[in-house]
């Protein structure tokens, strides 16, 4: 089948549509259906009868967009009409929740007039925290939106104007600062003249082009000032009517520094484009296909061209999902009036900055693996990066507050953290740790040095403050490789080749001796296993923490510090535990990677190292050693040694934590079998420190819970070592690096 076929299935596919209503509240009791609806839905109901602010308190107005139409200039397709324009609308709704969480009632309204519209619109106010106005056909849109914005005191937007204005604007600002101008410079022409060209054309006044700099070509050509005498023109494209000689869109672009178009493909010529100045910047924003494609506007220049149409199979994407679901998001959650210049161009401003820090690993992944670093070809983000809630939402809320548009005020760091939740659970957690590492940053070696991603990291420890990297490699490889990065720091490197690395390989002979390695040898390993050399490093004090991993077995990777650090004092073995987070639930699963058949003795150590890791979380343990058996339902050499574990621990008089085993994996999990069937335990609620009987289950099963289950998985992180060093996985991403970090800087400072 083609794409439109799939289309059509996937939409059909039961149920119908791309949404549906979900409940955020228990509905299972009576008392349930009491609160939700009758009697008890009178209370709240009262009280907003008394303080309509409360509607924000007590229903999901403060979450919730409608998206209206009347399809009368739906992309592509034109005049189809309200009904034909649902499954679009619906589209829109789909992503403001996958981007920014919100909920969106889709309305289509079978109105052409603009004051019908605007009184339908209006009414809805009770309804909505805001109104996102869609595929509206021009002129009338610009008075819908101006009625709506002086009657309603909720943030109306309509984002065919808007939108492409701020992602546009965002990439302008990027690419005036490559090609060193200035935007007040900058000759800037537009072909098109239609909501989107207009509103596109102020906000790059507002962000600093001139006016008098800008010239528009509708399908009769350039806009003069003689059209605009002789009634030639709407008064919305009158306002951007040139005192000049008439001409074609062709006599326009000579010399001009910006091309911004919206309009229709394949109307621009590689002779156009070799007529603009220097280093020339084409928006081609027609869709699907631009108005010159990229590889005949870079084909037609050798010098700089910076090119981004509104394509995802090329360069810098304008998208208007980079916008409207943040710029929502900020003004919901201050509960703002309106969505103002000031804003609009904070949002710009936060997406420029944002292409100009390090992409993620999972961003590049989802992108083809191509590199995807701040230059021509990336001038704005990519919208499948996460960053851009957390980065363009604050900025919008802030101006929302500074310009006087918001009722109510937030803390921008607390802020921040609260869209980090929304990503996810393990966002939300790893914060918890990120903020204790930066309270008191420690010094971190990482050992594969030169590798690109351990590199990135490093800057990333650096530039957040979670730690004082120190690179240890080749000095020469990994400055060049930080260089092609574009990463502008200095990070602390131990080289080899270059250090002083005898105090090291006494200090590893002196451990080592009786086990076989000589004093050469010992000098060997430091000089050209930088493992060997880390792991003397923390033994040693030189260093708090240590990271390795990322290029080598994990076997091979934990032998090292195994050897020279060894086990803390009050511990006799290690163990690796997964931090799991779900919806609405952590879970710490042990031990997943170092012991294959522990005993009793084993089980209980690893049962306490992994509560304290959880505290480190700030997450209270409660603690399950699991077997196929229910507490003595079968009774066999594999389930005793949980059991006894159990017995031990409740022995023992430091464990102040909920423990109770042996149980079968559901049994700890679902709070109905822990209060029903097995009501006695000692775990009153459902566990969240799972302990595996064996490598193997432990293994599967954190790898089951994270497929199936949904789960993200933080870690391996060791615990029971006598200094903080941690062994990542093969293939792990910056993010991992980064987060993993975080926790060795914790154990340090612990």
């Amino acid at each position: 089948m083609g794409l439109d076929d799939d289309a059509r299935e996937y939409h059909r596919e039961d149920p119908p549509g791309k949404i549906e209503i979900a409940t955020t509240k228990p509905t299972n009791t009576q008392r349930d259906l009491s609160l939700a609806y009758s009697p008890g839905v009178a209370a709240p109901c009262l009280d907003i009868d008394e303080d309509p602010e409360k509607a924000f308190e007590y229903t999901a107005k403060g979450n919730l967009v409608g998206v209206v139409s009347n399809g009368s200039a739906v992309l592509g397709l034109g005049d189809i009409g309200a009904q034909a324009s649902k499954p679009v609308m619906e589209g829109k709704g789909v992503l403001f929740k996958r981007f920014a969480d919100i909920d969106v009632f889709d309305v289509e309204l079978d109105i052409a007039e603009v004051d019908p519209f605007v009184e339908a619109v209006a009414a809805m106010e009770p309804t909505f925290g805001g109104i996102n106005l869609e595929d509206i056909k021009a002129p009338e849109c610009f008075e819908i939106e101006r009625q709506l914005r002086e009657r309603m005191d909720i943030p109306v937007f309509h984002d065919d104007q808007h939108g492409t204005a701020i992602i546009s604007g965002a990439a302008l600002l990027n690419a005036a600062d490559i090609i060193d101008k200035d935007l007040s410079d900058l000759e800037i022409v537009f072909s098109g003249a239609g909501a989107s060209a207009i509103a596109t054309a102020k906000f790059y006044v507002s962000l600093g082009a001139e006016k008098e700099n800008i010239t528009m070509c509708d399908s009769s050509g350039i806009i003069t000032q003689e059209r605009a005498d002789a009634g030639d023109v709407n008064e919305y494209k009158r306002e951007f009517a040139r005192d000049v000689s008439g001409g074609d869109l062709a006599a326009a672009m000579e010399d001009a520094d910006v091309f911004v178009g919206l309009s229709v493909g394949g109307i621009v010529s590689q002779e156009m484009v070799q007529s603009m100045a220097d280093d020339p910047i084409l928006f081609a924003m027609a869709n699907p296909d631009p108005e010159i494609t990229y590889e005949d506007a870079k084909a037609a220049r050798d010098d700089t061209v910076i090119m981004a149409t509104g394509r995802s199979d090329y360069p810098n994407m304008v998208n208007n999902v980079l916008g409207f679901p943040f710029l929502f998001r900020g003004a919901l959650d201050v509960r703002a009036t309106e969505i103002n210049e000031e804003m609009k161009r904070a949002a710009a401003e936060a997406l420029a900055d944002l292409a100009r820090q390090d992409v993620p690993d999972a961003v590049v992944k989802a992108y083809g693996d191509d590199p995807l670093q701040f230059g021509p070809d990336y001038v704005i983000p990519k919208p499948l990066d996460p960053r851009v809630l957390f980065e363009v939402a604050p900025a919008v809320a802030q101006a929302a507050m500074d310009s006087g548009a918001a009722r109510t005020a937030v803390d921008p760091e607390e802020y921040r953290e609260r869209l980090e939740a929304r990503l996810g659970k393990s966002r939300e957690m790893m914060r918890v740790v990120l903020n204790k590492a930066k309270s008191e940053p420690k010094r971190i070696a990482l050992a594969e040095g030169t590798d690109e991603k351990m590199i990135r990291a490093a800057y990333q420890l650096s530039e957040q403050g979670i730690a004082e990297p120190v690179l240890l490699g080749d000095g020469d490889s990994i400055r060049r490789t930080a260089d092609e990065l574009g990463l502008s720091f200095e990070p602390e490197i131990v080289d080899p080749d270059a250090h002083e690395l005898e105090p090291y390989a006494d200090r590893l002979y002196e451990l080592r001796k009786r086990n076989g390695i000589t004093r050469r040898e010992a000098g060997e390993l430091v000089r050209r296993d930088t493992n060997y050399l880390g792991s003397v490093m923390v033994e040693m004090d030189d260093t708090d923490a240590m990271l390795t991993g990322l290029t080598h077995h994990y076997p091979s990777a934990l032998r090292p510090p195994l050897q020279v650090v060894g086990s803390a004092e009050d511990a006799d073995h290690v163990a690796g535990v997964y931090m799991l987070t779900f919806k609405n639930r952590v879970i710490f699963c042990a031990d997943t990677t170092v012991n294959q058949a522990p005993d009793d003795e084993v089980l209980a150590e690893v049962t306490k190292h992994t509560a304290d890791l959880a505290r480190r979380f700030n997450v209270e343990p409660r603690a399950a050693l699991l077997s196929y058996s229910n507490f003595g339902s079968v009774d066999n050499e594999g389930t005793r040694k949980p059991r006894e574990a159990v017995a031990r621990l409740h022995d023992d008089p430091e464990v102040d934590f909920p423990v109770d085993g042996e149980m079968q994996a559901d049994t700890a999990v679902v709070e109905d079998i822990l209060e029903g069937t097995y009501g006695f335990s000692d775990l009153e609620e459902p566990a969240n420190v799972l302990i595996f009987p064996n490598l193997e289950a432990g293994n599967i099963g954190y790898k089951l819970l994270q497929r199936l289950g949904g789960a993200e998985a933080i870690g391996p992180m060791l615990v029971g070592m006598d200094k903080p060093v941690h062994v990542l996985q093969r293939g792990d991403e910056v993010k991992d690096i980064v987060n993993l970090a975080g926790v060795a800087v914790v154990d340090a400072q612990d």
